[in-house]
């Protein structure tokens, strides 16, 4: 797939450092309640942790108990979503639609009045202070 940010697989190592790589341009996943987004509700922009692009609005966060930072929606426009078969699973993906950055899954099982939940690791955002 094509992004307008385009970067080699070395220029991304070298900016987001190999933790955050791993997450964003290796569909890496961290240990759940190990990110420092998981409990976190100040207000403010959680933005893509490659490329700053703003991804969800504070107010649109919610504690679903999983583990990970998790939205009922993301900012329209944001995030992209791609068919992911892989560990024996039918999912889908949510990535930066700025830099195709993995950001997590969404899931049609959040208990808001969207019925989603995006799953998010925390080292695939920054978090922008109100």
């Amino acid at each position: 797939m094509t992004y307008p940010i385009q970067k080699s697989e070395e220029q991304w190592l070298a900016e987001l450092g190999r933790e955050r790589y791993n997450i964003l341009r290796q569909k890496g996943t961290e240990f759940p309640r190990s990110g420092k987004y998981n409990l976190h509700f100040e207000k403010g922009t959680y933005g893509c942790g490659a490329c700053g692009t703003p991804l969800f609005e504070s107010n649109a966060k919610f504690d679903a108990h999983c583990g990970w930072p998790s939205f009922d929606e993301a900012i329209p426009g944001t995030v992209k979503y791609v068919l992911d078969k892989t560990h024996g699973m039918t999912r889908t993906e949510i990535v930066c639609e700025n830099c195709g950055g993995h950001l997590g899954h969404v899931f049609n099982d959040g208990p808001t009045k969207t019925g989603e939940r995006f799953c998010v690791n925390s080292l695939s955002v920054d978090f922008i202070e109100e």
